[in-house]
């Protein structure tokens, strides 16, 4: 599957951005679907994850501000953030889990699909 990442830029501290995230090349929407991030100097990170069903997780720096969901067609996912902090500033890469349909991981090896990246700058 191959997974196009959108919807980064620049905000102010508080302010809100969506990530969207458009699969194609698998005719199943039957997988699981996570976010990541990386800042420079630090390793990657999970952020939030949607299950096939819909089941929803999410790392706790960013429950309460952060809200992944599906779209209609199921072959988009969003990541709605609100209340961005500079501490979100990230590369943020969504990922596709193939093999697990009714959870979703927050463990990035369990993802062996990856899009490109959308780059989130948050100003203080």
């Amino acid at each position: 599957v191959q997974l196009q990442a959108s919807g980064g830029g620049l905000v102010q501290a508080g302010g809100s951005l969506r990530l969207s995230c458009a699969a194609s090349g698998l005719s199943s929407s039957r997988y699981a679907t996570g976010w990541f991030r990386q800042a420079p100097g630090k390793e990657r990170e999970f952020v939030a994850a949607i299950s096939w069903r819909g089941s929803t997780y999410y790392t706790d720096s960013v429950k309460g501000r952060f809200t992944i969901s599906k779209g209609n067609t199921k072959k988009m996912v969003y990541l709605q953030m609100n209340s961005l902090k500079p501490e979100d500033a990230a590369v943020y890469y969504c990922a596709a889990d193939l093999g697990r349909v009714y959870s979703a991981s927050n463990e990035a090896h369990d993802y062996a699909d990856w899009g490109q990246g959308t780059l989130v700058t948050v100003s203080s």
